[in-house]
């Protein structure tokens, strides 16, 4: 099992990893697969493209802005491309082009209004994130279709590939891999066997895909963009988009903390990290999946409180987001970090695994240590639903990361007097997850039937 570091945490925007991200990479992929099939294709008048989307797709991908993230994609962008661009000024320019140019010479009909469609039917079996893209002649014949699953974190994949795997996901071999740890256990016995740390281990790991040189720019890429989203949503002011018209309070709530820093805890300092980043989240800028969007702010808060308030080096965030990741991995390999499928369990609730186990690494844990980290934040976020307000990743996400990272937090501090040795393993609490997700009723994953979400009386 191997999924790279790079690929576990992208840069892209908000609001959503699996409404947003995976839709655009989905609907960027369809269109490529038009372009070939028009090069050989007689038939290339009248013809139009349509997106349906499925399941907790059609629910909440309104308030996830699924509908303008497949526009996008389909006009050929990329999360990565408009990470930094103005999204209002672009969305709106193709929004009103009712035409996709394809190999500079084949016009196909195209309006994000009618040809994205809302289904809030049966869901696809395999996935409750489903997309179903079709090329359609203008005698209304389908002659071209494939269709997506938005699986969390921005992966996506096709029908064929879920029915090829166990688990929905699409990773490399892990064949050529020195370490190739497919749960915590066998993570520890190699970490036992090797004397090399979690992240030594995974360093190595990535090494046999890329340069080393390659893998410290990538990481410190991620740590700085991370960074940067902490630092815009410190100084953003203004209410967030979707119609909740809730106020940005991580600017307030961060200029209070500096006026009294005597009276401040680290508690305090977590929560105004993780909500600007999850502010710019939901405003729809830039963020990085870790694992998830709308659970983007809980890893860079514990990191920007380290670098901010502790003196951390570069070296020392290396060495956390490698650790990081090899939980992550191990969480999304074993389960999931779709809310749709397990709801906030997986997301937040693996975000604070993965953040508590750096920050042990990082403070000197042993790989026991470590995994005990992970496991009591993992193990206090079970049962955690997915039940956006209005299906906007706002009431209860942005909130809901500050408290991830105090718990990371808590959990690091936790194990890190203890000895490693303790009674529930990751990999158990990791199966709880799954099985509680699957017995979960889907009023609670990410489709706004349940909760939170209907308990709103609106006047």
């Amino acid at each position: 099992m191997y999924i790279s570091v790079l690929e576990l945490f992208k840069i892209g925007v908000g609001p959503s990893s699996s409404h947003t991200m995976g839709p655009m990479v989905a609907a960027r992929d369809f269109i490529g697969l038009v372009r070939k099939y028009l090069l050989t294709s007689q038939q290339t008048q009248g013809l139009s493209i349509q997106c349906t989307l499925k399941g907790s797709l059609a629910y909440t991908g309104r308030g996830h802005a699924t509908d303008r993230a497949v526009a996008l994609g389909l006009h050929g962008y990329l999360p990565k491309d408009v990470a930094c661009q103005d999204l209002e000024t672009l969305v709106g320019r193709i929004w009103e082009n009712q035409t996709l140019i394809i190999n500079d010479r084949h016009i196909i009909k195209y309006s994000p209004d009618k040809d994205i469609i809302f289904d809030q039917g049966k869901p696809l079996p395999e996935h409750p994130n489903g997309m179903i893209f079709k090329l359609i002649a203008a005698s209304g014949e389908t002659l071209l279709s494939e269709t997506y699953f938005s699986i969390g974190g921005g992966f996506i994949s096709t029908c064929a590939e879920m029915n090829q795997v166990v688990a929905p996901l699409k990773m490399e071999s892990a064949i050529s891999c020195p370490y190739a740890f497919d749960s915590a256990l066998s993570m520890l016995e190699m970490s036992d066997e090797s004397q090399l740390s979690i992240s030594g281990m995974k360093r190595v790991n990535e090494l046999e895909y890329m340069t080393e040189e390659a893998l410290n720019q990538g990481l410190d890429a991620i740590w700085q963009a991370m960074q940067r989203c902490v630092e815009n949503g410190l100084i953003a002011d203004g209410s967030l988009p979707g119609g909740l018209n809730l106020p940005r309070r991580a600017r307030k709530l961060y200029q209070q903390l500096q006026d009294d820093q005597d009276k401040v805890e680290i508690n305090d300092w977590l929560c105004a990290y993780a909500m600007a980043v999850n502010e710019e989240n939901a405003a729809g800028h830039m963020v990085v999946t870790a694992p998830t969007n709308g659970a983007a702010g809980v890893i860079p808060a514990v990191l920007y409180y380290l670098i901010s308030h502790q003196g951390g080096t570069i070296e020392q965030v290396r060495e956390f987001l490698l650790t990081t990741s090899a939980i992550g991995g191990i969480i999304k390999h074993r389960s999931s970090i779709s809310g749709a499928e397990v709801g906030c369990q997986g997301e937040v609730g693996a975000a604070a695994s993965m953040a508590a186990a750096g920050l042990c690494a990082i403070r000197g844990g042993t790989s026991a240590q470590i995994e005990n980290a992970a496991e009591i934040a993992l193990e206090h976020h079970l049962g955690m639903t997915c039940d956006p307000v209005k299906g906007l990743v706002q009431v209860p996400c942005i909130e809901r990361n500050g408290f991830g990272a105090i718990k990371a937090y808590t959990a690091a501090s936790l194990a890190i007097r203890g000895t490693g040795k303790h009674f529930m393993p990751l990999d158990n609490c990791i199966a709880a997850m799954k099985q509680t997700g699957m017995e979960m009723s889907d009023k609670f994953k990410e489709t706004s039937l349940g909760g939170l979400a209907v308990s709103i009386t609106e006047c």
